[in-house]
This record gives structure tokens, sequence and C-alpha cells, in this order.
């Protein structure tokens, strides 16, 4: 009978039948909910206001507490270099550097999961806070503290803190994401850390004297009221699309909860978590000895073939060349080898929804850190006798840490990618595994700072515990069921299409 009639009408009947069997407790929650958002928000943005034409006017008794206060911390801090590289740390978080790679990696992972709405959601928060620092400093124009003894610089005008408003913003949404796929209490930690960063943030521009108190409290105020309008935004644009309107607490999208989990499917990373922790202790130990062995053996017969090969590669040098490897260098220090690592294991985790292959990655490089710096200390192997590019350095020579890390990085890379993926392109990641630390090792002798021997070295490091944990993490053995499962859905798609 409905089904002949004006659709409009059946659905206000339906409509209308639902709020009598529900009452009106989910409207008056809707309403309890967006005034209460409303509010937070306003009071919020008078807030800043306020701050932004005491500042502006340049009011005496704030400038005179801002001006106290930056003096009486900095007289506290700056005698204590410790305090002051702990500060310098805690406040990178909030810093460009580090919160425009989190929001293009964070991005980059809601796609991967066919999330665009959320990683639009992401994106255009994100470039607020980069519109809204430069265009309010360049209005206000508001100079830095100066103190007696800065320990720290700021580039810039002071008002309101970038770092703050960048820190409370990133991490603000963040936070409203991950509360999409939490439950219990797991909601409070989320909140707890993504609140403690800001904090903390905040404190240490105070601290280092490179922003006024007022400033921080601007970037706080700001950051709230930014994040809040989009958060409503988003809110309202589900509504339009046809889901309810969820409280705070339950995160942004709870809809997309299954997609937002790292890996729901996965049982346990690995069974037996005690038997696999002592073999992998037997692994390192086994490792261990056999570098020590080695190195024992080459720092007491120094073949003559070690001291050589850096001989002769020193005759070719020039400028260009010097350059060049120092590139191939830098590819094994420690801070590309953490980067690669900081975006392939999210990535990793977002495409296959895995942790093994991640636990893998991460043990194959403490293990190697760990294992390059006890045999390094046990070895206490010279650097060889010709001149070194790169100066004197605080461990030996055997075993070479850089052409380590870059082997094992490379080879645990091309480990999880070849059985995971079907397309052609899978071979870049062996051929990778070769040529990097081809590379590394090259410029490492060219530049004076190993011998064949640590080349050795780093390559028995590199068999032996990345073998060992092959062997007891088994980082491909749901590889193929991935991958048969991602065929199947390709083909699907591609029949509905």
């Amino acid at each position: 009978m409905y089904a002949l009639g004006v659709p409009g009408k059946n659905r206000a009947v339906t409509d209308n039948r639902v709020v009598e069997r529900a009452g009106w407790a989910p409207l008056r929650h809707f309403a309890e909910r967006s005034v209460a958002g409303l509010a937070a928000v306003v009071l919020a943005g008078l807030a800043f206001g306020t701050l932004l034409l005491l500042v502006r006017s340049e009011w005496s008794p704030l400038r005179r507490l801002d001006q106290s206060i930056a003096t009486g911390l900095n007289d506290l801090i700056a005698p204590h270099p410790a305090l002051v590289k702990v500060l310098t740390t805690v406040t990178s978080a909030g810093g460009r550097g580090v919160l425009v790679p989190l929001v293009v990696m964070v991005v980059v992972l809601l796609l991967i999961r066919r999330l665009p709405r959320l990683a639009l959601y992401v994106a255009v928060t994100g470039i607020g806070a980069v519109v809204l620092d430069p265009s309010l400093k360049a209005l206000v124009g508001r100079v830095r503290p100066v103190v007696a003894d800065p320990v720290a610089f700021g580039g810039g005008n002071s008002f309101p803190s970038g770092h703050t408003l960048g820190a409370t913003i990133v991490h603000g949404m963040f936070a409203l994401v991950a509360l999409s796929a939490t439950r219990g209490r797991h909601k409070g930690w989320i909140l707890s850390v993504a609140a403690a960063i800001v904090v903390a943030v905040g404190l240490t521009r105070i601290a280092l004297s490179v922003h006024f108190l007022s400033d921080v409290l601007a970037g706080w105020l700001l950051g709230l009221a930014w994040i809040s309008v989009t958060a409503y935004a988003f809110r309202v644009w589900r509504r339009e699309a046809g889901h309810t309107a969820p409280p705070v607490t339950d995160g942004l999208d709870p809809d997309a909860a299954d997609d937002l989990i790292p890996a729901p499917a996965e049982e346990k990373v690995l069974p037996h978590p005690w038997a696999k922790g002592a073999e992998i202790l037997v692994g390192w130990v086994f490792t261990f000895g056999v570098l020590y062995f080695v190195g024992y053996a080459v720092t007491r017969w120094e073949p003559s073939f070690d001291d050589g090969v850096p001989r002769w590669l020193q005759t070719f040098r020039t400028e260009r060349l010097d350059y060049l490897s120092w590139l191939a260098s830098k590819a094994g220090d420690t801070h590309a080898v953490l980067m690669i690592c900081l975006v392939f294991c999210p990535l990793a985790l977002a495409l296959w929804r895995q942790w093994r292959p991640v636990v893998f990655i991460v043990l194959t490089m403490m293990g190697e850190l760990t294992l390059f710096l006890c045999a390094a200390a046990a070895t206490g192997r010279e650097r060889p006798s010709v001149e070194q590019l790169d100066g004197q350095m605080p461990t030996s020579s055997f075993p070479s840490g850089h052409i380590a890390a870059t082997m094992c990085l490379w080879l645990a890379i091309a480990i999880v990618v070849f059985p995971r993926v079907r397309q052609w392109w899978r071979w870049i990641f062996p051929v990778l595994a070769f040529v990097m630390p081809a590379l590394v090792a090259l410029s490492r002798m060219y530049r004076g700072m190993h011998h064949p021997t640590d080349v050795l070295g780093a390559l028995l490091l590199t068999l032996c515990w990345v073998g060992a944990l092959y062997l007891i993490i088994r980082p491909s053995a749901r590889a193929e069921t991935v991958s048969e499962a991602a065929l199947v859905v390709r083909d699907r798609e591609a029949v509905a299409a």
C-alpha cells in the first residue's frame, strides 16, 4: 500500500513512527551536544579575541606579567644545559618539521584505508594551522621576548605561539580520529596523551623564553576553537550523508572503526611470546659471538689488503666524488634509517593490516643497533690509517654501523614486501637490498672510515641476525593469504564495475 503512495509522505510516516518509539531523547541529546559545543567554541573565541585586543593595545599589566615570567624562567633555566636540551627536544613535537610530515602520513594512511572523508578533514584542519599562524603573527606584529641569556631562538613574530597552535590543532584532531576506533578506558588514555603533548609544548615555549605566556594561551585557545569548528563541520557533513551525530567521546566517525583499527583480524602477533623472546635472545647472543670471533681475528691478523683498499680508493678523491660519497654515506646514518622505518612501518600496517611485519622490522633495527654497539666496543678496532673525511668517530671500526644498518633495513623490507606484492615492481626491493648497501659500503671505504673486513662484519651481522629473526618470527607467514584476499577483492571490484 505504501509502495503506491507518495514517497515523501511515506518517509514522513515512517520517521514519525521512529520518533514515537524512541521519544524525543535523541533530538534532545543532539541539541544539548550542539549547544555545549557552540558554547565551547564561543568561549574559546571570545577569550582569544580578548587576548588579541590586550596584546594589540599593549596593556601594561599584561606586558609586565609576560616580561617578568620570561625573565624569571630564563634566569632559572639558562644555567642548566641538560635541561635546555630536554626542553628543546620536547618543544620539537610542535614544530613544522614534525607536524607537517605527521599530517601528510596520516592523510596517506587514511586514503589507503579508503577513508577519504576523514583524510579531507585532517588535510583541511592541518592546512588551517599552517595559514592561521603566519597570518595572525603578521597582523599583530609582536616582538619576541628579550632576555639576558637566551637559550633558544625563534623566527618571526611572537603572537600567537606557532608551536602551541600547531600542536593543539594537529594532536587534537589526531585524538578525535583515534577515538573513533577506541572503546572503553582507552579513550581516556588517548585524550590524556594528546592533552599532555599540547600542554608540554606550550610550557616549553615559555620556559625557553621564545614566547610570552599570553602567546601560548592564545595558541591553545585558537587551536581549540579551530578544531572545534572543523569537527562540527565534519559532523554536519556526516549528518547530511544520512549518519547519526555521535557524542564527542565516540570520535569523529565511529562507522569507520573497522577501517581505523590497525589489525582487526590478527589474533596473536607472536604465539608463545615468552618462548619466542628466549629464541630471539639466543639468536642475538649467537650473532654477537660470530661478530666477536671474526672481529678478534681480523684485529690481530690485520690483513694487508685491509688498509690497501682504502688507500687505493683515496687516490680517486675529487671534490665532486667527496660530495657524492657524503650523500651515499648519509643514506646509512641513523637519521636516514630511522626516517625510512617511520615511513615504511605505518604504510605496511595500513596496507596489510598485520603487526607481525612491523615487529619484524622494529626488532631487526633494534637488534642491529645493539649488536653493532656491543661488537664495536668489544673489538676496539682502529680506523684505516688514511685521511678520514668524516673525522674522529666515537665507535671503533668493526663492524661498520652504517653498512650493517643499511643491509638490515633494506633486506628486511624486501622480505616483508616481496611475498605480499604480485606486481612486477616488487623486484625493486631486492634490487635496493643489494644496491643501497653496496653504495654505502663503497662510500665508507672511499672516505677512509672502514676496512673491507668491516664490511664483512656488517654482512655477517645482517645474515645471522635477520636470518634468525626470519626463522623465529616468520614475517611472511600470512603473506600468501593476504595477497590472495587482495586479489579476490580486486576481482570482485572489477566484476562490479
